[in-house]
């Protein structure tokens, strides 16, 4: 057997949206529809929020062109095909960045907090992965929600080291049903990015 060695990172621009959401580039008959933001179907169970923010660069500038895929655990903290699942909750969800203010917006349903493998739970939070130009490896994140009083508890936050960098993974109510999470990808407030 040859081994072969690892090919150099490519970044994920400026065609991402071309291969991952061809509707929204304008490119007809590759998919019927694209993989939405929207991740509840029918009647979901759990109460209905929407997931807003915009990702920033280095110098405070939003990207236009940047693609954040979103998965999360159900109201009753269950992944789609775990037994007991909300069947009308998909778990998913797919959003390229608005091409004029680089905004997001997920329509989702608040998470319940997850099991954790060596027993506890998890507190309610949203996975992120971003893409965009002058990214070579998608970068993952997390938003957890800044009323959960799981917070406290959770394994993850537990262990950042720099206590005062954890308010970088907090979503925060601005108004009913709607939380706002910014994800900054340097500087003072960089987000806290995880090496999964």
């Amino acid at each position: 057997m040859t081994d072969h060695p690892e090919t150099a990172s490519q970044t994920a621009g400026p065609y991402v949206h071309i291969g991952c959401t061809p509707n929204f580039a304008g490119i007809q008959g590759v998919y019927p529809e694209d993989l939405g933001s929207r991740m509840i179907t029918g009647d979901a169970t759990g109460e209905r929020i929407t997931l807003v923010g915009q990702i920033f660069d280095g110098t405070g500038t939003p990207l236009r062109d940047a693609l954040i895929e979103a998965w999360q655990a159900d109201a009753n903290g269950l992944y789609p095909g775990q037994e007991g699942a909300d069947p009308h909750f998909t778990g998913f969800g797919r959003c390229p960045c608005d091409a004029e203010d680089g905004s997001f917006r997920f329509e989702t349903v608040k998470p319940g907090a997850v099991a954790w493998p060596s027993g506890g739970t998890q507190a309610p939070h949203i996975t992120l992965w971003i893409v965009a130009r002058g990214i070579n490896l998608g970068l993952h994140t997390r938003a957890y929600f800044a009323d959960a009083p799981q917070n406290d508890s959770d394994p993850v936050l537990g262990r950042i080291e720099h206590r005062v960098r954890a308010k970088t993974l907090l979503a925060k109510a601005e108004g009913s049903g709607v939380y706002r999470f910014d994800i900054h990808l340097q500087g003072p407030d960089e987000t806290i990015f995880f090496d999964v």
